[in-house]
C-alpha cells in the first residue's frame, strides 16, 4: 500500500466548493491534470456511478463512486490487475471557507510498487487538481 495526501484550505463554503467538484465532467475546465472525465451511466451521481477518465502520461481508467455525501465527501476506485486505485475527496467546513483533503491509495499486490513508480507524477496532480479547485472556488462570488 501507498498513500499520498495533499490538504489546501479554500476561502469558499463548502458548498461553493462541492459544486464545483461534484461536476466531474468538468474537472478538465480547473486542472490540467485531466484530459476528459467522461460519465458512463445516466442516472443521477451517486454511490455505483462509474466515471472514465483520462490523464495525461497515464493509461485511461473507469473509477467507480464508492462513497457519496453531497457537500462533505467522495471517493472513487479503480481497479487493473494487482493494483486498486482509491482516491477520496473530503471538504470539512472552517473559518473562512473549507479545509480539503484529497487523499490517493494504492492497494492490492502492486500497490508498493506503482505508489513508488508514480509518485512524482501523483504528487504533481495532486497539487494540480488542489490548486485548481481553491482558484475555481474562491472566483465564485457570492449570489
Amino acid at each position: 500500500m501507498r498513500e499520498f495526501i495533499v490538504r489546501s484550505e479554500i476561502a469558499a463554503p463548502p458548498e461553493t466548493v462541492w459544486a464545483i467538484l461534484a461536476d466531474l465532467e468538468r474537472w478538465p475546465e480547473w486542472t490540467a491534470s485531466m484530459q476528459s472525465v467522461k460519465r458512463l451511466d445516466s442516472e443521477a451521481i451517486g454511490t455505483g456511478s462509474r466515471v472514465r477518465v483520462l490523464q495525461p502520461k497515464l493509461r485511461p481508467a473507469v473509477f467507480t463512486v464508492t462513497e457519496w455525501l453531497p457537500n462533505r465527501n467522495f471517493t472513487w476506485t479503480s481497479s487493473t490487475p494487482g493494483v486498486t486505485t482509491v482516491a477520496g475527496h473530503l471538504l470539512e467546513p472552517a473559518t473562512g471557507g473549507c479545509k480539503l483533503t484529497l487523499s490517493l491509495r494504492f492497494d492490492g499486490l502492486f500497490g508498493g510498487l506503482a505508489g513508488r513508480l508514480f509518485r512524482g507524477l501523483i504528487q504533481r496532480y495532486m497539487a494540480m487538481e488542489a490548486n485548481g479547485l481553491k482558484q475555481s472556488s474562491e472566483a465564485v462570488r457570492p449570489a
